[in-house]
């Protein structure tokens, strides 16, 4: 049986990013996998990577030294067959666990040595979902979203393995709309996408868990 993870980067539970975590996690469980899901904000206190090279020595190579509230989630990874992560967009970025995750993940397999960069020796599938409050249309290769993800899709398939993207644009923000002095939005327009269009994203996410639970067997 294949073990995933599956990271909840977002702040928020119960909503876009969390809700098609576990989508896709249910993809997953279709196809017979096993899956933890960790809300990352529901963790111990974690920091970043804090630069102490202490995995790049040989006794330690691959292995993050930081012991925080990221380090089950990190040996959890290590052990697993694929991965999926979600995280929302700030301010065209990641949220910031997502960066101290995406961090302490990846420079633990980068060796700096010109003939093997990295030594992960178990590439994993993954699956990286992003949800945004712009539409997806902004995530093409030209535009600085599509260049962030593209980013991300290149390093995490570099040092953890291939990796697949999905972009959910347009979200539904909050509840009641009416709470706030936004003008910038349509609440109408929002809560009809949200209510025609989330369905399916959710059905997209479930199918490419599916996909992701096959690769990982």
């Amino acid at each position: 049986m294949a073990q995933l993870i599956a990271v909840n980067a977002s702040p928020r539970t119960g909503w876009n990013t969390a809700t098609l975590v576990w989508e896709a996690a249910r993809g997953a469980e279709s196809r017979g996998a096993a899956v933890e899901v960790f809300d990352l904000y529901r963790l111990e206190p974690f920091t970043g990577c804090i630069s102490c090279f202490a995995c790049k020595q040989p006794e330690r190579e691959g292995r993050c030294a930081c012991q925080d509230g990221l380090t089950p989630l990190l040996d959890a990874i290590r052990q697993a067959d694929g991965l999926i992560l979600g995280t929302p967009n700030y301010l065209g970025e990641a949220t910031a666990g997502f960066r101290a995750l995406y961090e302490r993940l990846i420079f633990q397999s980068l060796t700096y040595r010109q003939e093997q960069m990295c030594c992960n020796p178990r590439p994993i599938p993954v699956l990286l979902i992003v949800t945004s409050n712009a539409p997806a249309t902004s995530y093409t290769d030209s535009q600085p979203n599509g260049q962030m993800l593209r980013r991300y899709r290149t390093m995490l398939s570099s040092y953890v393995g291939p990796t697949e993207t999905f972009v959910c644009g347009n979200t539904l923000q909050v509840a009641d709309y009416s709470r706030y002095r936004w003008t910038l939005f349509d609440p109408q327009a929002k809560q009809a996408r949200h209510e025609a269009i989330f369905p399916q994203e959710k059905g997209q996410v479930f199918r490419l868990g599916a996909q992701l639970a096959s690769l990982a067997r």
